[in-house]
This record gives C-alpha cells, sequence and structure tokens, in this order.
C-alpha cells in the first residue's frame, strides 16, 4: 500500500495563497496519476485537480485559473498551488494516487486506491 503524506494546509486570508505537498512512500515514483481532492463541510468530496505521468492535467471548475497542479519526481511529490483564494475554498483537502494512467478520469475518485489523511485549509473572508 502506498503512504502518502499531505502538508502545506493552514489559515489564509481571502485573497492569499499557499501551497500544499504531497510525498508518496513510492520507491519509483513517476507512472502514477496523481490528484488532489477536497471535503467541505456538509458537502460531497470533489476533485480540484489531477496530473498523470505523461504530465497531463485536470481542474475542477471552481479551481480553474486558480490552482496549478505539479509535479516533482526526483522529490516523489505532488504540489498544488493556490492562488486567490476564498472561503469556497475552506475544505479538508486529500492527495490520491492510482497506478493508472489517467486521461479523463483524473478527477474521478472512483479511479485512485491510495490516499492520504488530509490537510486542513482554512479561508477567513
Amino acid at each position: 500500500r502506498v503512504n502518502l503524506v499531505e502538508s502545506g494546509g493552514g489559515s489564509v486570508q481571502a485573497g492569499g495563497s499557499l501551497r500544499l505537498s504531497c510525498v508518496s512512500s513510492v520507491k519509483k515514483f513517476g507512472g502514477e496519476s496523481m490528484a488532489w481532492f477536497r471535503r467541505a463541510p456538509e458537502k460531497q468530496r470533489e476533485g480540484v485537480a489531477g496530473i498523470n505521468s505523461r504530465d497531463r492535467t485536470a481542474y475542477g471548475n471552481s479551481t480553474e485559473g486558480r490552482f496549478t497542479i505539479s509535479r516533482d519526481n526526483s522529490r516523489n511529490t505532488v504540489y498544488l498551488q493556490m492562488n486567490n483564494l476564498s472561503p469556497e475554498d475552506t475544505a479538508v483537502y486529500y492527495c490520491a494516487a492510482t497506478r493508472l494512467i489517467l486521461e479523463s478520469g483524473l478527477l474521478e475518485e472512483d479511479w485512485y486506491s491510495d490516499w492520504g489523511q488530509g490537510t486542513q485549509v482554512s479561508v477567513s473572508s
């Protein structure tokens, strides 16, 4: 089983930025599809951003243009740069991984087999 550890969450005012990191425990990182999901209070989990091994990316409707996902295979790490944050972005953010090379399904959580514990992001107005 792959261990994923998220970090970088915290509290920020509206308009601010945060960068989340997710470190994978796999010995050879690079072939996985990775994604960030989030769950806000009393809402279903939703896909935020995804990236596959070919660096194809996908973004949710509410995050495209503000969030950027990237990966550094030499560090076993996926990042989520979040800019222009709003209170609606308040949620627990989860990192997810799968060995599949996803294309159109990058933001579909059923494809992902490994999940991190989550990191809290709180945005105040």
